[in-house]
């Protein structure tokens, strides 16, 4: 009786994984039949909130469900992208990945290993970052604030938007080529640290494209940015490589989905932000922002992050940034 009690259990538990074998392709295959939810780790209204918008409408309309974006704010978008990571991976939770989360990974800010609790879909944009002063300082070009920083070291002051993020970094790695030394002002975001500059407080700036409309108006300058190409608003501003000094940011954002995707569900997400990724109205968005498009399938976008996890291990040691941030 016990014998054939046994096989019975045995029998059922192999029924069971056998229908789950078959149910669960079919689920995916019938993806997306409810709304999805997209986790853009910025601010409503800002620049990476408002490409990140236009290309989810595009992409819901590719896969014929509407994509719902839940702004969750905080820790240099790395709040946003927990909540994203320890998502149930069924599809229905999808987000913007800051590349940034390579560095914080290994600084510990975050409690995420980029390598392993995460589903890439596709890389979509970049940014362009730059460096701005107001009209009225006496620098007129890069070479001039190069030449006052080494003449008083430690004095002059710049803002990021905040400590071991990519304005921040990118900034020191730029000090470091160019063997000068600066004063690091952080701030809880680019717009305080944009207003201390046009007040006076600070002066420089390292932000992405937030400057723009005051380069524009005459109240700032940009001394250089810093993509691999020159921007598209600005032609005529020579990037950092341009001045010499190796070093490039462009911050590329990312679609992604938590670590155990369904190779089928993962197909119909990384088909429809291909298209989303290709669209005029994602062109658009990134053209108002001057956003470079940067898009990579998703083991490109993987390999990208791997080759970006080891460089940000390099630039850690050589900023000295664990010191750096345990000293702030």
């Amino acid at each position: 009786m016990q014998i054939h009690r046994r096989q019975f259990v045995v029998s059922a538990l192999g029924a069971t994984a056998s229908l789950l074998a078959i149910t669960r392709p079919a689920l995916a295959a019938g993806y997306p039949d409810r709304l999805i939810t997209f986790i853009c780790p910025w601010p409503a209204g800002g620049t990476a909130d408002v490409t990140m918008r236009a290309l989810c409408q595009v992409a819901a309309k590719q896969l014929g469900q509407t994509i719902v974006v839940d702004n969750r704010t905080g820790a240099s978008g790395m709040l946003g992208l927990k909540a994203l990571a320890t998502a149930k991976p069924d599809g229905y939770t999808i987000g913007q990945i800051p590349i940034s989360v390579t560095r914080f990974a290994q600084l510990g800010t975050v409690q995420i290993d980029p390598l392993k609790d995460l589903s890439y879909i596709a890389r979509t944009s970049g940014q362009t970052f730059g460096i701005a002063v107001r009209t009225d300082a006496p620098w007129k070009t890069l070479k001039d604030f190069v030449a006052a920083a080494k003449a008083t070291p430690g004095k002059l002051t710049y803002g990021s938007a905040g400590i071991g993020g990519a304005t921040h970094v990118g900034m020191e790695e730029f000090a470091l080529a160019a063997g000068i030394q600066l004063n690091h002002i952080p701030y809880k975001g680019g717009a305080p640290a944009l207003q201390d500059l046009l007040g006076g407080q600070i002066d420089a700036l390292a932000d992405s494209s937030s400057w723009t409309p005051h380069v524009k108006a005459g109240k700032l300058r940009l001394l250089a940015t810093w993509g691999e190409k020159r921007s598209n608003d600005f032609p005529d501003v020579p990037t950092l490589r341009d001045q010499g000094f190796n070093v490039v940011v462009d911050a590329p954002n990312g679609i992604g989905a938590p670590k155990g995707l369904d190779p089928v569900v993962a197909q119909r997400l990384r088909e429809a932000f291909k298209v989303a990724a290709a669209s005029p109205e994602f062109a658009a968005a990134c053209e108002k922002i001057d956003a470079p498009l940067m898009y990579l399938d998703a083991p490109d976008y993987e390999k990208y992050v791997a080759a970006a996890y080891k460089k940000e291990t390099a630039l850690i040691e050589k900023l000295k940034l664990k010191e750096l941030i345990a000293k702030s």
